[in-house]
């Protein structure tokens, strides 16, 4: 039998050994703390939904940031801001941190923001070209008919079937999303009423948005539309966009609100960030700051 003095070393042992453990090997005391097992959960910051496109053949997904106010009012009806590059891996993320902080410190009107997810990027952003070098880019080029089709004819209905929406529109995107944003506003102008490009690929089909720039202006006739161009320090980018920002001068309808912003410290790969923060202050601010 084990007299007490013995039992009580083989306590104090035991208690050391434990205490060794836990400073050698704190896992494996941590195993043993339930808070520790406790799974973790997603980090929601939207909702998302597919659309199954006739127009395209193909089943799109689409990315949807709602601000606050949308679920603190039942009665809230917000407008609409559409991006192209709006996948989870490309710009949706940013932009939404955009409007939530811009919404949230009362710089910008809530909106609906919904990213459009790629699928053949450099097909559907492209309008119909001429050359050869163009055609190199990818496999398809020149789907930018289908693309607005599918917008206008199959992502609108199912963004205002789903959500509480006004009828107030607008689109935003960099690079060849910029290209698309600008052949939008001059082919089907009343598709949105506000149109935000940042470094526009205006180098597609030899320039040609910017050689017909004074036509197509001429053609949008009386409508009251919003235009907002950025560019960066990339030489050829901000020379044709302010090339076009020329043709505005000289040729913009008085109902074109329109605004050019040049930022030259920036790159191609930079600029979008810092331009949609300019642009949503400017072109969206709240009620009783206009």
């Amino acid at each position: 039998m084990v007299n007490l003095l013995t039992a009580g070393r083989i306590r104090l042992v035991l208690l050391g050994a434990a205490a060794a453990i836990a400073i050698v090997c704190p896992a494996a005391v941590a195993q043993t703390d339930p808070s520790r097992t406790v799974p973790a959960t997603p980090l929601v910051i939207g909702e998302t939904f597919t659309v199954e496109s006739k127009v395209l053949g193909e089943t799109r997904r689409v990315n949807v940031y709602l601000p606050p106010s949308y679920a603190a009012s039942a009665a809230a009806r917000l407008p609409v801001l559409y991006m192209p590059d709006g996948g989870m891996a490309e710009d949706f993320l940013h932009v939404a941190g955009l409007v939530q902080v811009s919404a949230g410190n009362a710089t910008m009107r809530p909106f609906v923001l919904v990213g459009i997810e790629n699928t053949q990027r450099r097909r559907d952003l492209t309008g119909p070209t001429q050359h050869d070098d163009d055609r190199k880019i990818a496999p398809q080029v020149g789907g930018s008919a289908s693309f607005r089709t599918f917008i206008r004819a199959e992502l609108m209905p199912a963004v205002t079937s789903r959500y509480r929406t006004t009828g107030e529109t607008a689109i935003m995107g960099e690079s060849l999303a910029g290209l698309f944003v600008l052949e939008t506003l001059f082919l089907e102008p009343d598709l949105f009423d506000t149109y935000i490009a940042f470094d526009p690929s205006l180098w597609w089909n030899r320039n040609d948005l910017v050689t017909t720039a004074a036509r197509r202006l001429s053609d949008l006739g009386n409508r009251r539309k919003t235009l907002y161009l950025a560019s960066s320090g990339e030489e050829e980018l901000m020379q044709l966009t302010g090339q076009l920002a020329g043709h505005l001068r000289k040729s913009a309808p008085p109902t074109l609100n329109w605004h050019y912003e040049a930022m030259p410290t920036e790159t191609h790969a930079t600029i979008y960030h810092p331009a949609a923060l300019a642009a949503l202050r400017r072109l969206f601010k709240p009620e009783n700051q206009r």
